[in-house]
C-alpha cells in the first residue's frame, strides 16, 4: 500500500492516512498505519528486528489525512507531551449536511464515550464521566444541500468533530453512526485532516504539515480553490 510520506528525519515521520485505514491495529486484524509503516522502515532501512514507531495521535478508520508519528521513544514522549498541553495544533476540514447557524463559532461540550458501542453522547452541560470538548469552525462555502467547513481542534476527544458538528444539527455528509442521511455514491466520512502542527520534539522549532482533501465524491463538489481555501483556514 503507497502512503505518501510528507516529511521524514531521525525523530519525526509525517504521513498522509488514506481513508479506510486504522490507525492502529485492532480485533479485526486489517491493515492499520503503525504496522504498515513499521514495515516500510524495516524495508527502506534494512533494519533487523523490530522497528519502533510511536503512534502520537489518531484519526478514525474512515478518515484521511496527515497524521505524525514518532521514530524513537524520547520524541514519542515528547510529542505525547505536546498533545497534552495543547501545543499539538491539528485542522480539519469536513462537509456537513445544512449549514450551521453562524458563520464561524467556538463549540464548548461534554463527551461521553460508549466504549461497548464506539459511540459518543454529547451534552451541553458538564456530566458525570464526559470530558469536555472544544472546537472552532467555520464556514467556507456552502449550497443549498451542504456545506464546506474549517475546523480547529483544541481538545482531541472520540469522534469529537463528528459528534459536534450533528450535535447543532449539521452532521457530516457520509457518517450514518451521527445521524446523517444515506447519500448515493458517498463509500467514507467526508472529514480530511488537513495540518497538524507541532514543536519539534529535539529542536524545538516548529513543524507544520498539510495535506488537501481528496477521494471522497463530497469532495468532488466543491472546487480546487475552496479545498485550498479550506486547508488553510484556522491553520496555525
Amino acid at each position: 500500500m503507497s502512503i505518501p510520506i510528507l516529511y521524514e528525519d531521525n525523530h519525526v515521520l509525517a504521513v498522509v492516512k488514506p481513508p479506510g485505514i486504522l490507525s492502529q491495529e485492532d480485533e479485526t486484524g486489517d491493515p492499520d498505519m503503525l504496522s504498515l509503516l513499521k514495515q516500510d522502515l524495516k524495508e527502506r532501512y534494512n533494519k533487523p528486528g523490530n522497528v519502533f514507531l510511536g503512534l502520537v495521535h489518531r484519526l478514525d478508520r474512515m478518515v484521511g489525512g496527515v497524521m505524525v508519528f514518532a521514530k524513537t521513544s524520547k520524541a514519542a514522549s515528547r510529542l505525547s507531551e505536546s498533545v497534552r498541553n495543547r501545543d499539538f495544533g491539528k485542522t480539519y476540514v469536513c462537509v456537513v449536511q445544512g449549514t450551521p447557524a453562524k458563520q464561524q463559532a467556538r463549540l464548548t461540550h461534554y463527551i461521553r464515550k460508549d466504549s461497548k458501542q464506539n459511540q459518543v453522547t454529547v451534552f451541553n452541560k458538564p456530566t458525570p464521566e464526559a470530558k469536555e470538548a472544544i472546537l472552532e469552525y467555520e464556514i467556507v462555502a456552502a449550497s443549498e444541500r451542504c456545506s464546506l467547513i474549517a475546523i480547529r481542534l483544541h481538545t482531541g476527544r472520540p469522534h469529537q468533530i463528528r459528534a459536534q458538528m450533528a450535535h447543532i444539527g449539521c452532521p457530516l455528509v457520509g457518517d450514518l453512526k451521527y445521524g446523517s442521511r444515506p447519500t448515493s455514491n458517498i463509500d467514507s466520512i467526508a472529514l480530511w485532516s488537513t495540518s497538524v502542527s507541532a514543536p519539534h520534539p529535539v529542536t524545538k522549532e516548529t513543524m507544520s504539515f498539510h495535506s488537501i482533501p481528496s477521494g471522497s465524491v463530497a469532495w468532488s463538489w466543491w472546487t480546487k480553490e475552496q479545498l485550498e481555501s479550506a486547508s488553510k483556514r484556522l491553520s496555525s
